[in-house]
């Protein structure tokens, strides 16, 4: 027989369902939600996230992820960077500068004495004999104090591209090193006097790389993806990094360690990181094709970096194959690019042109006596708005100009004089160094 349960009972038991039912919806709730920001926030320890999505995701159907390499079908972008990569390391090499440095030391121990000693017992006894030995002696090691990279342009000639600051050390040695290890010594044979590019060459008949493919700059875009390869840090050799081609066109002055400085003109920006000792290595598209030579960082920003445009470098190589040294067109004259901040400033009427200008020292003038300028009539403060009909602008500048000539090409020149234009001929010479 069934007992029948009181009314005061009946009560007391639907009160503690109804408490427990809240509890356990609000419980329910704050772990739903506690599970859910530990998952969001990728904080997540393993056994949360297996919880989390078995027990508040039970009916989004498993995914199965593919694995990374099944994500890249063939002709990939990634497939393209490695097989470049694969491609042009072998041809990237370290270059290794080292100097002979003075290094100071004594041959003879001090006074054992200290000041309280020798003011009972007067001077070490060996002061005066061994004066000579005690004193500082010079001694020379050789050590390494830069490095840099450069890529190989001529397996025939054996002949390597690389910065000119990264070998402008004329009292150094330079080394190479191979992406395998292997070391050759090398020459410089040439150093451009208007650009930051040399010339190195190697003398062993053993070293055998193949050289890079040089390809076009004259047809970039900004966006398109390019890869740096260098001796990141003078230590870690052909280092890989990727960016994109962040501006064209750029006129940058850089300077280095020495408080030496250059102007670089027309150069490449991209966000490929380029560390100390990349200087000189190749910036390559995703043909396999060298567009630029890593040369400069911006120390104010971040992924901000230089590259000279290969079609520049190009003008070198085919110099050294004609003339087997670099030759550069001379007009001889010292300059400022005009705009619109220095017409302002200058009540000029025009804002674009290169101002003949003096240099801070009195030693420099505004134009080098005896050179084709000055044959030409050129004077300080002319204004040459034009070469071959072809404007001065920021973006064209006189020297970006002039490089399109050789030695004894007859120019046009448009100028300013006095307020007045008119045209003069000038017929370029060699640059002396």
């Amino acid at each position: 027989m069934v007992k029948k349960i009181s009314t005061k009972w009946q009560k007391s038991l639907i009160i503690v369902a109804v408490v427990s039912l809240i509890v356990g919806t609000l419980s329910g709730t704050i772990a739903g939600f506690y599970a859910a920001n530990l998952v969001a926030s990728g904080d997540t320890p393993f056994l949360y996230s297996l919880l989390y999505q078995r027990l508040f995701r039970p009916s989004e159907p498993s995914i199965e992820t593919p694995s990374p390499d099944s994500r890249l079908p063939a002709g990939s972008r990634e497939s393209m960077v490695v097989e470049v990569v694969e491609q042009a390391s072998p041809s990237v090499v370290s270059i290794v500068v080292s100097k002979y440095v003075s290094r100071y030391y004594s041959t003879f121990p001090q006074s054992p004495y200290d000041d309280f000693f020798e003011e009972f017992f007067g001077p070490w006894p060996f002061n005066d004999r061994f004066e000579q030995q005690r004193a500082p002696q010079e001694e020379k090691q050789k050590q390494q104090v830069g490095g840099g990279t450069g890529f190989v342009i001529s397996a025939s000639d054996k002949l390597i591209l690389t910065n000119k600051h990264v070998v402008s050390d004329e009292e150094a040695e330079y080394t190479v090193v191979t992406n395998d290890g292997d070391t050759y010594e090398a020459e410089v044979l040439a150093r451009d006097p208007f650009n930051d590019i040399a010339v190195l060459k190697i003398n062993s008949e053993e070293f055998n790389l193949d050289e890079v493919v040089l390809g076009n700059s004259d047809n970039l875009k900004i966006g398109q993806s390019v890869i740096a390869i260098g001796n990141a840090l003078g230590e870690y050799r052909n280092t890989v990094t990727k960016g994109v081609i962040s501006g064209i066109g750029r006129r940058v002055v850089a300077g280095d360690a020495m408080g030496q400085s250059v102007v670089l003109e027309n150069v490449i920006q991209t966000d490929a990181a380029i560390n100390f000792g990349n200087s000189g290595g190749p910036l390559i598209n995703l043909s396999g094709q060298v567009i630029g030579i890593n040369t400069a960082i911006s120390r104010a920003g971040q992924l901000i970096g230089f590259a000279i445009p290969i079609s520049q470098a190009k003008v070198v190589v085919e110099s050294i194959e004609k003339y087997g040294k670099i030759v550069r067109p001379f007009l001889g004259v010292r300059y400022v690019l005009i705009n619109e901040k220095i017409a302002k400033a200058n009540n000029l009427d025009i804002d674009y042109g290169a101002l003949i200008v003096k240099g801070s020292r009195s030693e420099d003038l505004a134009i080098i006596p005896g050179a084709p300028a000055d044959k030409a009539g050129l004077v300080e403060n002319d204004i040459i708005l034009e070469v071959n009909g072809k404007k001065i602008t920021e973006s064209s500048s006189l020297a970006k100009q002039i490089q399109k000539y050789q030695p004894d090409d007859e120019i046009t020149l448009k100028i300013l004089h006095d307020g007045e234009e008119k045209t003069v001929t000038a017929i370029l010479e060699e640059y002396q160094q």
